[in-house]
């Protein structure tokens, strides 16, 4: 029976290539997307689902739903130079031979219910039973928590795109991008009681999509490799401009992967916290993965990919 999932996205380029594989993977039954402030402006957010999903032309898709627009504490701060300024590689703006959108703005139907109380609805009715694969800042997430802890924690498990621990950040020296844009929310999530599963840096930088694979597939006129072109292709440009790779890292599929074949990354148990306070250290994971001395452990940090397996997995399920 495939396993129940929320997904949890703010979604940039590669949030729009966790939903594909996502979607296109048949171990996980996609309960509902909900969409957070991150990347991109929580409007431009929503319209990239919906896009993303329109590519698909899903005969059923999952129910889609609005969440937090800002952070608890923090001010936004977005990331349009690495995903452009529709959050998307700006593929909104392209337009074919006779000046039409490639991608027009898609029909949005978008659930009256606000994505906390979503989650919060689903975790009552799946207890034990339902998985959040969180890809974005962890602001929805952490509502939940304060709302109704104790529903949260019938979670089967949170799986959190987020964090690096023995590699650099990429907003810091020390931090990532989603626990950076709301860490007070990722502290919450840390002391709520819910198993979580981190996919930090130290393997989503493993995770390279190269990007003459993309051209090959996408040369041969599939909707799903040919939207991945387009949406990469400015994600690519900066990957290899600032990290000198032919290619983009698969930061957030990989997220989603774990919740398909958790056999394709190593964890080891460790307490984590969340700098929220430090000059030069906010959104910092902190943890000692060499021991357990520093805290009875409430996540499981993934240490190392399967590189090769993750790669076919991506290849088959969304270019192929």
């Amino acid at each position: 029976m495939p396993g129940r999932v929320i997904l949890d996205t703010d979604t940039g380029v590669d949030d729009a290539l966790a939903i594909l594989l996502a979607m296109r993977s048949p171990e996980l039954r996609i309960e509902a997307i909900t969409g957070v402030s991150g990347n991109t402006p929580l409007d431009h957010c929503m319209r990239n689902i919906h896009i993303t999903l329109d590519v698909l032309d899903a005969p059923s898709p999952p129910e889609v739903a609005r969440g937090e627009d800002r952070p608890l504490v923090r001010e936004l701060a977005f990331a349009g130079d690495i995903h452009g300024d529709d959050g998307l590689g700006d593929v909104t703006r392209m337009k074919d031979a006779s000046g039409a959108r490639v991608y027009p703005d898609p029909v949005q139907r978008d659930s009256p219910v606000h994505a906390v109380d979503l989650i919060l609805e689903r975790a009552g009715q799946n207890p034990d039973e339902l998985t959040l694969v969180a890809v974005g800042p962890l602001t929805n997430v952490a509502r939940a928590v304060m709302r109704d802890p104790d529903r949260m924690r019938s979670l089967r498990e949170i799986i959190i795109m987020g964090g690096t621990f023995e590699t650099g950040g990429n907003v810091s020296p020390v931090a990532e991008f989603n626990i950076h844009a709301d860490p007070h929310a990722a502290q919450i999530v840390c002391d709520a009681g819910i198993p979580l599963v981190f996919v930090p840096l130290d393997v989503t930088r493993q995770a390279l999509l190269d990007a003459e694979l993309i051209d090959r597939h996408a040369g041969e006129g599939g909707a799903r490799a040919t939207f991945v072109r387009d949406c990469t292709a400015r994600y690519v440009a900066f990957h290899r401009r600032n990290r000198g790779v032919n290619g983009c890292f698969l930061h957030d599929p990989l997220a989603v992967a774990v919740a398909v074949r958790e056999d394709l990354v190593t964890t080891v148990p460790a307490r984590v916290d969340v700098e929220t306070a430090g000059d030069l250290t906010t959104g910092m994971t902190v943890a000692d993965l060499r021991s357990q001395r520093w805290g009875e452990p409430n996540a499981r940090v993934c240490t190392a990919l399967d590189v090769q397996a993750f790669t076919r997995l991506f290849e088959e399920r969304v270019l192929a």
